[in-house]
């Protein structure tokens, strides 16, 4: 089976929007354990495996708060 297959959506931790730019992080199951993402609509921006240290959600807290400063706003995921 195809890795990107494999994965499966676990939750959504925040949606970024800018202009007509959307960013997504994500947690994702598959068959190697939990992988974090950021994506955009087209690509993946980063890919981390995890096991939901504090660490991880830190950096990924401190990513958004960054990404807030420059201008991208929450937005409601798309259904």
């Amino acid at each position: 089976m195809d890795a990107a297959r494999s994965l499966r959506l676990v939750s959504t931790l925040w949606t970024l929007g800018r202009e007509d730019a959307r960013l997504v992080c994500a947690l994702y199951r598959s068959t190697s354990g939990l992988e974090l993402r950021v994506e955009t609509a087209t690509a993946v921006v980063l890919r981390e495996a995890c096991d939901l240290q504090p660490r991880l959600l830190t950096r990924m807290r401190v990513l958004r708060e960054s990404l807030e400063r420059r201008g991208w706003r929450e937005i409601s995921p798309a259904p």
